[in-house]
């Protein structure tokens, strides 16, 4: 490892954990309880996805199939779906990526410091490190960046110069780890270097954007 680099900063969904399935389940139970007869099905998310926080996504959809949601109706919602979401990650049922606790404990040996910018709630965070790693996430990160913490989300740059600026390092010192458009995106507006790593629901998205 170069001695330049001094942090990874780490996106989470669909970067240290395959997430995006008991996120999409998450939401349609919280729609079922609520009464609201949405499915998101595996498609329709994927699409959804291109839309960054998970309640701009839940607004997205209500202004697609002419809804009015108020503020309060959504972040009910959301709360909801986090209280599941959270609930399935302590159960088991969400895996970190192969090789994610390898490159931690190699950056960690190698005086690397370690960091989180995300787009995700701190609750989601906390959840998926607890029972990846059974310890508290501020155990295994030096720095986390959660996205109700800025206000704009990714592809904007705010939550990785949050995530900087906690580190109190340049960005030419760090190496942001991604999976997606919008957070290479976000990343490289904040002066990162990327080490992109899509999923195939991601790499499905990135390819047909690129063929229209």
């Amino acid at each position: 490892m170069s001695p330049q680099i001094r942090a990874f900063i780490w996106d989470v969904d669909g970067t240290l954990a395959e997430t995006e399935e008991a996120h999409r389940l998450s939401f349609n139970e919280a729609f079922a309880a609520a009464g609201l007869g949405w499915d998101w099905d595996r498609a329709a998310y994927r699409r959804l996805l291109l839309t960054t926080g998970g309640k701009e996504r839940i607004r997205a959809h209500a202004n697609a199939v002419g809804l009015a949601l108020a503020d309060e109706q959504i972040r009910a919602l959301h709360a909801d779906k986090t209280r599941r979401y959270t609930r399935m990650v302590a159960e088991g049922r969400v895996a970190l990526r192969p090789g994610v606790t390898e490159m931690i404990a190699k950056g960690r040996a190698a005086g690397i410091a370690q960091a989180i910018a995300t787009t995700t709630s701190r609750p989601n965070i906390d959840a998926l490190v607890e029972a990846a790693f059974a310890q508290p996430a501020d155990r295994v990160f030096d720095v986390i960046a959660a996205g109700d913490e800025v206000i704009t989300k990714k592809p904007a740059p705010d939550v990785y110069l949050l995530a900087l600026s906690r580190l109190e390092l340049a960005a030419a010192d760090c190496i942001a780890f991604e999976d997606s458009r919008p957070g290479a995106a976000s990343a490289r507006a904040a002066g990162l270097r990327i080490v992109l790593t899509p999923r195939p629901i991601r790499k499905a998205m990135i390819s047909a954007r690129s063929t229209g």
